[in-house]
């Protein structure tokens, strides 16, 4: 899924530099926040009114928030964007999108979200604005300190999860998923180091320096640490957590994990997939059916059977 440019002719116009302002926002990758969900889910809240509408104003929040983010990313990294095969065709290394359209965007959604944040939740503050502290010390820093780099990404995933869980209040929800957050966080992320590497063929430093830091055997050995470390946490979950359904139905699950994992793997390593995860599962459609089974498998272990 390539990124490509397209200039109208009203570059100017203000309705034009709104359009090129979203786009920057990446609304796709909006899908990565959808961890917000996860302490409501295995809360079994799922139909509770409150806890829904505060998880659905979170998951929002934490929408703009990331999309805040990758404007400022994009506003550090507008030269080296312009010397990569794909980002140079965003909207701010393209030089189609205006520097200062994009300042005043990210500050509207920044200073927007904190008095809905203070409604909503004084315990979801620390964790919404710590989030886009982080976020901001990656773009300026942490992205060029090997390792260090990956984990930055995967603890932007399980703030994700810890806001829900405050929001929710919750009483059932297992420590055990954050060990699994955190695993499947840092497999998302060395995936799309890995990518990115692939993507350059080698030309590494014109763009990120960083990425010089890595090679695709240190990459795969980490993924392949990380992968079966996500199934036995998982597993360890599905069977020794407590407050899950009866006769361990949640170890059902077991097989789509490893599934997702297995096809993600095969997509890298047979067909040359060089998109990141979280894009690679909007295209390829065994994955989404994957996601689809994994998730009807939960809902009817803690919605159907418990309740049965």
């Amino acid at each position: 899924m390539s990124e490509t440019s397209h200039v109208p002719a009203n570059i100017n116009s203000p309705m034009t530099q709104l359009k090129l302002l979203i786009r920057t926002m990446r609304l796709k990758q909006w899908t990565k926040n959808v961890f917000v969900w996860a302490a409501l889910v295995f809360d079994v809240k799922l139909f509770h009114q409150q806890p829904f509408i505060r998880t659905l104003v979170t998951f929002i929040l934490f929408c703009l928030i990331s999309s805040a983010v990758y404007i400022i990313n994009d506003l550090v990294d507008i030269e080296k964007d312009r010397q990569h095969p794909t980002k140079r065709n965003r909207p701010l290394a393209s030089g189609a999108l205006r520097k200062n359209v994009a300042i005043v965007g990210a500050a509207i959604i920044v200073l927007g979200s904190l008095p809905v944040a203070l409604w909503l939740d004084r315990g979801l503050l620390p964790i919404l604005y710590g989030y886009l502290g982080m976020m901001v010390a990656y773009s300026f820093w942490l992205k060029e300190i090997v390792i260090v780099d990956v984990f930055a990404i995967a603890a932007g995933f399980v703030l994700r999860v810890a806001a829900g869980v405050v929001v929710v209040q919750t009483e059932r929800f297992s420590p055990w998923i954050y060990v699994c957050m955190v695993l499947l966080a840092l497999f998302l992320a060395i995936g799309k180091r890995r990518q990115e590497i692939v993507l350059l063929e080698g030309n590494t430093g014109s763009t990120r320096r960083i990425l010089e830091e890595y090679n695709l055997r240190f990459l795969d050995e980490m993924l392949a640490l990380v992968s079966s470390s996500t199934v036995m946490a998982y597993s360890l979950y599905t069977f020794s957590a407590p407050n899950l359904p009866p006769n361990h139905t949640m170890m059902l699950t077991v097989p789509f994990v490893l599934y997702g994992l297995f096809r993600y793997l095969y997509l890298i390593h047979v067909k040359g997939e060089t998109e990141p995860p979280d894009v690679v599962v909007l295209k390829d459609r065994p994955l989404q059916i994957d996601v689809a089974l994994f998730g009807l498998v939960v809902f009817v272990a803690f919605y159907v059977m418990r309740a049965a």
